[in-house]
C-alpha cells in the first residue's frame, strides 16, 4: 500500500503549461504505387493483397478513382525524408522522456506501459502524397491505483497530406507510476 499523500500531483504547473507542445514533427518521402504494392503484399501475408491496392486500371474504376494505400500504411516505416541512411531511431524508455523532449522536469516516476493507441483514418493515401506527422503533449491525467498515483499521458499524432487533409489522427496514452 501507498504511503503517499491522497492531496498530491504528479502534474506540475509546468508540466501543465506544455500541455499543447510539440514533441516531434516528420515528414515522409513521396508516397509510390511501389511502396502501397509492397506494403499491401505484406500486410495482406499470405493471402493475396486485394486488387485496389496493386492493379491500377481495376483501382480507378473504384470510387476512390486509383491506387490508394491501406489505411494502415506507414509512409514514416523506412525513412523520413532528410535522414541519413541508415536511420536507425530508437524511441526513449525513459520514464520522463515526454517532458525531456520538450525540455521540462518530469515528475520523476519510474516504471512505464503503454496505456493503448486509438486511430482514426480519414483522407487515402495516395501516390505522390508527402506526409507530415506532428505530434503533441495532449493531455495530462491522474488516477488512483493500487500502487499509488498513476500519471497518464495522452499524445495526439496527427499526419495530413500536402494539401492539408487530415489523412490520419491518433492518440497514444502512457501509464507511469
Amino acid at each position: 500500500m501507498s504511503s503517499e499523500p491522497a492531496t498530491t500531483s504528479r502534474i506540475s504547473s509546468e508540466m501543465a503549461a506544455a500541455v499543447g507542445g510539440v514533441l516531434s514533427e516528420r515528414v515522409s518521402y513521396p508516397v509510390s504505387e511501389s511502396d502501397i504494392r509492397r506494403w499491401a503484399i505484406a500486410v495482406y501475408f499470405p493471402e493475396r493483397p486485394p486488387r485496389e491496392f496493386w492493379d491500377r486500371a481495376y483501382a480507378e474504376s473504384l470510387p476512390p478513382g486509383g491506387i490508394v494505400a491501406p489505411a494502415e500504411f506507414n509512409p514514416f516505416a523506412w525513412m523520413e525524408a532528410g535522414d541519413d541512411p541508415p536511420a536507425v531511431k530508437r524511441a526513449s524508455t525513459h520514464p520522463d522522456h515526454v517532458e525531456q523532449r520538450l525540455g521540462i522536469a518530469g515528475p520523476g516516476l519510474r516504471f512505464q506501459l503503454n496505456g493503448g493507441m486509438e486511430s482514426e483514418y480519414r483522407a487515402w493515401m495516395r501516390p505522390g502524397d508527402v506526409i507530415t506527422s506532428v505530434t503533441r503533449l495532449g493531455e495530462y491525467r491522474e488516477k488512483r491505483g493500487r500502487l499509488g498515483l498513476m500519471l497518464i499521458t495522452m499524445l495526439e499524432d496527427r499526419w495530413t497530406n500536402q494539401a492539408g487533409e487530415l489523412v490520419k489522427l491518433s492518440h497514444n496514452s502512457s501509464i507511469r507510476y
